[in-house]
């Protein structure tokens, strides 16, 4: 690996970091979303892996593989923390999530019911992918703007990561939990990646905040 590399990884300690922001991120973002949406959100322990952006796919594919078609949320966001967060739900999560949102359970057009499902889908990925990243550069002092979110239903696991992300085979650091949306029937899983371009000023970001407790 050459020496520019080297100065691009991210140190055990700079992910401890990282880990902990994420921790405290997660939960301000759980609580916002019981408030918005009157129903707590469990996020699991995030999980931090540092992969080549070439790799992202396979390794999506062997954490969601218990879901033989999934239900995609995929957004971009910009600012010094760049990068696409995928929120990825098993395929026939989306009455659930509907009725998450209108607390109804009885639909009765079938054409219908498939459209607000993806709204829904939509919304909800728009409250949890924005809640988790804000909060993230809330703490790092960063400012994000959003692409609107991409959503597609009832796909396979294969090609649901966009070829143009995975088309080089620069660095990543790809944050992953999984998500529980208590008393409904509703999981999957977040998937964070920020590519290598962000690198340089997250090591700086990561190692300011923690000199604000030393």
């Amino acid at each position: 690996m050459s020496s520019a590399n080297q100065e691009l990884m991210i140190t055990a300690e700079e992910t401890d970091i990282l880990q902990e922001i994420m921790n405290i991120a997660f939960g301000r973002a759980a609580s916002d979303l019981a408030e918005h949406i009157d129903i707590f959100v469990i996020l699991s322990v995030p999980y931090i892996k540092l992969l080549r952006l070439s790799d992202l796919p396979p390794y999506i594919n062997s954490e969601i593989k218990e879901y033989k078609k999934v239900t995609l949320v995929e957004q971009n966001f910009w600012g010094k923390f760049k990068g696409s967060a995928f929120l990825v739900f098993p395929a026939d999560s989306g009455k659930n999530i509907l009725s998450l949102l209108d607390g109804s359970d009885e639909y009765f057009e079938s054409d219908r019911i498939n459209e607000l499902e993806k709204e829904a889908v939509r919304e909800v990925g728009n409250i949890l992918i924005g809640a988790c990243i804000g909060k993230i550069a809330e703490l790092l002092g960063d400012f994000i703007t959003y692409s609107p979110p991409r959503v597609a239903v009832e796909r396979s696991q294969c090609g649901i990561i966009s070829d143009s992300l995975v088309a080089d085979d620069n660095l990543a650091i790809v944050l992953r939990t999984v998500f529980e949306f208590n008393d409904k029937n509703i999981c999957g899983y977040l998937f964070i990646v920020t590519s290598e371009e962000s690198f340089a000023w997250l090591k700086t970001a990561l190692h300011n905040f923690l000199d604000q407790y030393e």
